[in-house]
C-alpha cells in the first residue's frame, strides 16, 4: 500500500471508530451498570428499583432472579418486551456475555445484558435516547507517522500463561495470553504479551509513557492482521484505541499487564484529554 493509500485506510478506519462509538447499544448508549445480589432484582423507574430505569419506564418492569449460578428474567404482568429479538412470553433463564448466543432483553429503546466478570455478575443498561451519543466530541488522534506500522516476530508460548490483568474497579483479573511479539523501535527492542483470536489476528493491552498525558491513564488496545506462516505480523499503532472505559463509568475495561508496560512514547493512535 502506497503512502496516500495508507494515509486514507487510517482515516477511513478512524471515522469508522467514531460512528462504531455512537452506534445504537454503543458504548456512548451504555447508561449504567448494576451488579446483582442473590434472590430478586427489581427493574423499573421507581427510585425503590434495584435497577433503575429513566423516568420514562414503567415504574416496574420486572425482575432478575439471581439463585448464585443462573440469572431468570421476570416481566411484570402487563409489561411487553423482546429477549433477542421475540416477545417474551414467560420467565427465561438468560445467558450471560460469556456465553453463546448472550441473552438480549429489550423494552423498546432500552437494552439489557446480564455480564459476568471473575465470580460476579451484573447487568449492563443500555440506553438509546441518550443525548451524549450525539453530543459526545469526536475522537481526537495523534497525525498519521508511518514510523509506528512496525514489522514484528510473533512467538507462541508452549502452553498459554497466566497473566494478572488490572480492571475498572481497580481489581486484579486473571487472563491466558498464548504468545508474544518481538520487535524494536528506534534502536531498543521490545514485547508485548498477546492474545490469539480464531481468525488468526492478535490482541494486544499495552500502556506506554505517554499514558496520564497524552493518551488514558490505564493503556490502550491494539488489533493486527492475521500473523503470517512465518510468525511475522505488523503493529500499527496508528491504529492504537483507547478501552471502554474513556467514555463511559459503566465499562468494565481490563488493562494491559505489568509485562506490557513499554518504556517509550507511542505517540501514535488515539489521544485523551477530556474527563469522562
Amino acid at each position: 500500500m502506497s503512502g496516500e493509500e495508507y494515509f486514507q485506510a487510517i482515516h477511513k478506519w478512524r471515522l469508522e471508530m467514531d460512528a462504531n462509538l455512537r452506534r445504537e447499544n454503543g458504548w456512548l448508549a451504555l447508561a449504567g451498570l448494576f451488579w446483582l445480589k442473590k434472590g430478586f432484582n427489581t427493574f423499573g423507574s421507581s427510585g425503590d428499583c434495584d435497577i433503575l430505569l429513566p423516568k420514562r419506564a414503567p415504574r416496574l418492569l420486572g425482575a432478575f432472579e439471581f439463585d448464585g449460578e443462573n440469572i431468570t428474567l421476570h416481566v411484570e404482568i402487563g409489561q411487553t418486551g423482546e429477549l433477542n429479538g421475540k416477545p417474551i412470553q414467560t420467565a427465561a433463564v438468560l445467558k450471560s456475555d460469556r456465553e453463546e448466543p448472550p441473552s438480549f432483553v429489550t423494552f423498546q429503546e432500552l437494552q439489557l445484558l446480564v455480564i459476568q466478570r471473575t465470580d460476579n455478575f451484573g447487568v449492563y443498561l443500555w440506553d438509546n435516547q441518550r443525548s451524549l451519543r450525539n453530543e459526545f466530541p469526536p475522537r481526537i488522534w495523534f497525525p498519521i507517522d508511518e514510523k509506528y506500522y512496525v514489522s514484528a516476530l510473533y512467538t507462541p508460548y508452549p502452553v498459554p500463561i497466566k497473566v494478572d490483568l488490572p480492571n475498572a474497579s481497580g481489581e486484579l483479573e486473571k487472563d491466558f495470553m498464548q504468545g508474544y511479539v518481538s520487535f524494536k523501535f528506534g534502536d531498543k527492542s521490545y514485547r508485548l504479551d498477546a492474545t490469539e483470536l480464531n481468525d488468526g489476528r492478535l490482541y494486544l493491552q499495552f500502556k506506554d509513557l505517554t499514558n496520564g498525558g497524552k493518551t488514558y491513564q490505564s493503556g490502550r488496545y491494539l488489533y493486527t492482521e492475521a500473523v503470517t506462516e512465518d510468525g511475522e505480523v505488523f503493529l500499527d499503532f496508528n491504529k492504537a484505541y483507547n478501552p471502554p472505559s474513556a467514555f463511559t463509568d459503566s465499562a468494565t475495561c481490563t488493562f494491559g499487564s505489568k509485562q506490557n508496560r513499554l518504556k517509550v512514547s507511542i505517540e501514535a493512535g488515539e489521544m485523551y484529554e477530556r474527563p469522562h
